[in-house]
């Protein structure tokens, strides 16, 4: 199928909804805010999804009592891209969290145009690691996008390449902000996590696997 015969799509962040590397993300981060004497943990990891890796950078630094010129600024972010990608490295196919490659299939048997939304400039890298990249008919190119998410520009980004009506596209985020994105965006959200942090999406459900056909029909009234 391609995507221009799709009628509707389901666009994806990638982090935390198709497979788990907010983990390695939390680790990178932690060396560099470590490094630049700012305490880091789980609760400030959480402030940091969906947010791209120079407002993340930005967020860790302005915490920081040192301060630095753009050149340092810069050096840092790319030494937590490399320290990020070498821990990502080793991911495999069965990374991928369960229950999401059913979906794919599913939402393939009705005709449904998929897509990845996410920040991560290795979205591509992580996609191969884990054999999902021949599943999506467009996945962004995070390097392209002006403004970063809870700014709707990526997820109408996708819903362009796809040649589908941003309506007619269900978002699926498990950050405050990328749900904000998708509603932004004037799409239904489905959020991944807890109802605390996405009480704003349209459905939530506690992990991807979760999330029906008949649940996405649904949101876009055809069921």
């Amino acid at each position: 199928m391609s995507a221009s015969s799709a009628q509707k799509a389901v666009i994806f962040d990638l982090d935390g909804v198709l497979t788990d590397t907010a983990h390695y993300h939390f680790l990178a981060w932690k060396h560099i805010a470590e490094q630049v004497g700012v305490h880091f943990d789980e609760e400030s990891n959480e402030q940091l999804k969906g947010i791209d890796r120079l407002n993340s950078l930005k967020f860790i630094l302005d915490q920081s009592e040192q301060r630095f010129s753009e050149q340092e600024f810069l050096a840092l972010a790319e030494q937590k891209n490399k320290h990020y990608q070498s821990l990502i490295s080793n991911m495999k196919p069965q990374d991928v969290f369960p229950g999401v490659r059913d979906l794919l299939a599913s939402l393939r048997s009705d005709d449904f145009a998929l897509g990845v939304a996410s920040v991560s400039k290795n979205a591509l890298f992580v996609l191969d690691k884990i054999a999902l990249i021949k599943d999506f008919d467009f996945v962004a190119d995070a390097a392209k996008i002006k403004n970063t998410k809870p700014h709707p520009e990526i997820f109408l980004t996708v819903a362009q390449a796809l040649s589908i009506a941003p309506e007619s596209c269900v978002g699926i985020e498990d950050a405050s902000a990328g749900v904000t994105a998708i509603k932004a965006a004037n799409m239904p959200a489905i959020g991944v996590g807890s109802a605390e942090q996405l009480g704003h999406a349209d459905e939530i459900v506690a992990k991807t696997g979760d999330i029906t056909l008949g649940q996405i029909l649904r949101l876009l009234n055809q069921l």
